[in-house]
């Protein structure tokens, strides 16, 4: 049987173009790094925003320091949300010019590097400023000393960090959590007249006492954290995911509604149809619609489930699990490509080389501690490589009698840049989580060695240039493994609930058919009960 080994979890956690902004549109060295940023990410233009937004957000970073990269990251992050909105543009701070923002509706700025040299042009137009500006964590005091007025005009100044193990953020009556091994600390400000500061939202501290995470005062929104630290599916990321409602949500994208998605999970040629038919029956009588991850080629070349002798073969090959899929799509499933085999050559990567277990667009291995390490690429991975592995699994589909999907599923969520640039030009939508690394942004040389996942709320089109259907709140898990805990339908749940924070957000998980279906009825019950509406995954699309 196959099993799903490797768990949906974010590594940092959080943010893409609507329409061909070039990234790096701001102060650009020259017209040669401009070209390779914008071949690079791919965004499309002339495409709408998944959100429905019109918004132009400039999204400004850090660069100076021993972690200077980390201001693209963090970047790439706020681009991905940014895109549910309208387009974006991304550039370092230290490139601004005066006048720069005029072409823009929003300015979020992210402070990562304490004492960042800010340049007098971007304070002076900020300070000047009517348009939403949302400033994130250091350098607020560069901008207070340089607005004399500052603390008389927004009623609060800067304060002090404060470094309390602080595991719960306070937002609209619901307590989101925060990972406490993130110490880098929290900007405690100091409100100078109440009146004219809004609080957002509070960091509580172990001892119960609190003080404000976010707040607003005119046009200014402060985050007193940077969000996409050591996030989760219960994160205090996702308030600052709903605060760009009020900041970039202006434009036709600030409806309430919480729609819910599941999705069928790892359904392979050696599937029992069976628990297809079961499953699919279930939802049906629901009405809730529903999508299908197919591998449509099964592979065990070790052997593993077959005493040893290797086994290889497609959906053509078993009519039965075909008749399944199609009874799947009669009662409301939309098939999904999820890769071509779900694993790698003949290789363990990193388990045992069996479809469903294993990488297939990216290396990994199990380390001393029994945790997945990201490697890297795989061998001989190219634009080509990746292309040829789609064509061949929407080709393996259609010689099955089920036609190609329009939707594709990285396997495990993980792929190197030039493979996620393949199946925006295959497909230009996926249905799951992204993995980025430093120079995606940037058109610069990109470093594997710092790879970082996010998951979304929202739809959003992230910088690879694909839209994204949102997978948030992971998947019933009964046994812990590779140091994640299990996941029963009640974790999910919680998760569910906190997300209702978000406004137009989603409950998305995804589910393997061979746990039956007693969880599942946990899981649709409790999600309908909290007011979610199940919808397809095309419907996601529309916005």
């Amino acid at each position: 049987m196959c099993t799903s080994k490797i768990s949906r979890r974010t590594l940092l956690g959080a943010g893409a173009a609507a329409t061909a902004t070039a990234v790096l549109g701001v102060g650009v060295a020259n017209a040669d790094a401009a070209a390779r940023a914008t071949a690079l990410i791919a965004a499309k233009s002339g495409k709408a925003a998944p959100g429905g937004g019109t918004a132009k957000t400039l999204i400004l970073y850090d660069t100076t320091g021993d972690y200077g990269w980390l201001g693209e990251v963090y970047a790439t992050q706020t681009a991905n949300l940014s895109s549910h909105f309208g387009s974006w543009t991304a550039a370092p701070v230290a490139n601004y010019k005066a006048g720069d923002l005029s072409a823009h509706t929003a300015l979020i700025y992210l402070g990562s590097t304490y004492d960042e040299p800010l340049p007098a042009a971007f304070l002076a137009d900020v300070s000047a400023t009517t348009k939403p500006v949302t400033w994130v964590f250091d350098n607020i005091w560069q901008l207070a000393a340089r607005t004399p007025d500052f603390a008389a005009s927004r009623g609060f100044t800067s304060g002090t960090f404060d470094f309390a193990a602080v595991a719960e953020v306070g937002y609209k009556g619901r307590k989101l959590t925060r990972d406490t091994t993130d110490r880098s600390g929290i900007m405690n400000l100091s409100i100078t007249d109440p009146a004219k500061v809004k609080v957002l939202a509070t960091a509580v501290r172990p001892d119960g006492s609190s003080f404000p995470w976010a707040v607003q005062s005119g046009n200014l929104t402060y985050v007193g954290e940077i969000p996409y630290a050591y996030v989760s599916h219960d994160d205090r990321y996702l308030a600052f995911a709903d605060l760009l409602f009020d900041s970039l949500g202006n434009t036709g994208v600030s409806r309430e509604r919480h729609r819910a998605l599941v999705r069928i999970e790892d359904v392979s040629p050696d599937a029992d149809p069976a628990e297809l038919r079961a499953v699919a029956d279930y939802l049906y009588a629901q009405k809730v619609p529903f999508s299908v991850a197919v591998i449509p080629r099964y592979r065990d070349p070790k052997g593993v489930q077959n005493n040893g002798k290797a086994q290889d073969f497609t959906l053509a090959q078993r009519p039965k699990v075909v008749a399944a899929l199609k009874y799947m799509q009669q009662r409301g499933g939309t098939l999904i490509m999820h890769g071509y085999t779900h694993q790698f050559d003949t290789v363990a990567n990193p388990y045992d080389g069996e479809s469903a277990n294993d990488f297939e667009f990216y290396l990994a291995h199990v380390d001393a501690n029994n945790s997945v390490i990201y490697d890297g690429p795989v061998p001989g991975d190219s634009t080509a490589w990746a292309a040829s592995r789609i064509s061949a699994a929407g080709l393996t589909f259609a010689l099955a009698g089920l036609g190609a999907p329009s939707i594709f599923e990285f396997p495990h969520y993980a792929g190197s840049a030039v493979d996620y640039q393949a199946v925006n030009s295959a497909m230009g939508r996926r249905y799951d989580r992204g993995l980025y690394f430093p120079g995606v942004l940037t058109g610069a040389k990109v470093d594997y060695t710092r790879q970082f996942g996010q998951f979304f709320p929202y739809t959003v089109r992230d910088v690879y240039g694909s839209v994204v259907i949102p997978e948030n709140i992971g998947n019933v898990e009964p046994e812990s493994f590779n140091n994640h805990p299990a996941r029963l339908p009640a974790d999910l749940l919680a998760s569910a609930a906190r997300n209702l924070v978000v406004r137009d957000g989603v409950a998305s998980f995804f589910y393997h058919p061979y746990l039956g279906t007693d969880h599942l009825k946990d899981m649709v019950t409790g999600i309908k009960a909290q007011g979610y509406t199940f919808v397809s995954p095309d419907s996601m699309l529309a916005g």
